[in-house]
């Protein structure tokens, strides 16, 4: 079987720009995202796509927030594997048309994925991911009474309804993903780092809660036993003082000098941090990773390109 990279890509792989987020723009950048994918395929990778949904899972809960009065809204769990589809479709779509352009034919299938949490995870217990629309402080504060939401000023911008990023511990369908794969079938997974739910007898659970994408192909590699899990994002390299002039970039981060730049705080919560800290987990877990942008993504997974991160 041919050697497996998990490629992990961001929100930038559909909506290039704010003013461009129709389906039909997100269409467009997803064919770019796709051909990118694809020259991995060419040199011999097989290869298991996961993806973020934070734009697209926004506009699912502002619909369903907006259409309230005329069909039941949504819960959070419904949203992601909403978003999953939608996603999963025009990533599908894009990988089929890129591989035919290079004379390749191998079947691709969008995968809705279940990502089981612990539902102790300290995480339930202070809310931090904004999700949804913006509400004027009474209408914040009626909708956490109402409907039990968790509530917070954003950025001085409004007040949003905040839910858990807890910690993923296993991906439900990982076999399934793990079967296809050996049959060689390119697999879209882990959308939105897939749909938040707890074990609950025999049964699955959702909750709502938002985890982090990057953590959760951590999991799906360690658990499909890839080579190598490249996290693609719109910057080169990771760096430390990002944006400052003394801005460094690192062509290698060790395990030791990760964890204590990530104590350091150099790499922000809601962007970097997550990264490296999944690319340091399946390093330590005995796999490679590296963190590129998405034109490197052969030369990351061959140890050539981006931030490249190592065992000591």
């Amino acid at each position: 079987m041919e050697k497996l990279a998990v490629v992990a890509v961001g929100g930038n792989a559909l909506i290039a720009d704010n003013s461009r987020t129709s389906f039909g723009d997100q269409e467009v950048v997803a064919r770019q995202t796709a051909a990118s994918i694809v020259e991995l395929i060419v040199k011999g990778w097989n290869v298991v796509v996961t993806h973020g949904n934070g734009p697209q899972v926004g506009f699912e809960l502002i619909r369903s927030n907006a259409a309230a009065a005329e069909t039941p809204p949504l819960p959070m769990d419904a949203c992601g594997a909403a978003t999953q589809g939608l996603i999963g479709t025009l990533l599908v779509r894009g990988l089929t048309l890129a591989l035919a352009e290079r004379g390749i034919d191998r079947p691709v299938v969008t995968v809705v994925t279940h990502v089981a949490v612990d539902e102790a995870d300290p995480a339930f217990a202070k809310p931090t991911k904004p999700v949804g629309p913006f509400y004027k402080p009474e209408e914040a504060l009626a909708k956490a009474e109402q409907e039990g939401w968790t509530v917070r000023e954003d950025a001085g911008r409004g007040w949003r309804r905040v839910v858990a990023s807890p910690q993923p511990r296993e991906v439900v369908e990982a076999q399934a993903i793990a079967r296809l794969v050996a049959a060689g079938v390119i697999v879209v997974a882990c959308g939105g780092g897939g749909i938040p739910v707890v074990r609950d007898g025999g049964g699955l659970r959702g909750v709502a809660a938002v985890i982090d994408k990057d953590l959760a192909s951590c999991v799906l590699a360690g658990e499909l036993g890839a080579e190598v899990l490249v996290v693609a994002t719109n910057v080169r390299q990771a760096s430390l003082h990002y944006g400052k002039p003394e801005q460094q970039d690192l062509a290698v981060i060790n395990l030791h000098d990760g964890k204590r730049f990530m104590a350091e705080g150099h790499f922000a919560s809601g962007s970097m941090g997550p990264k490296v800290q999944a690319c340091l987990e399946f390093v330590e877990s005995g796999g490679r990773s590296a963190i590129c942008h998405l034109e490197d993504l052969v030369g990351a997974a061959a140890g050539t390109a981006g931030t490249q991160v190592k065992a000591p």
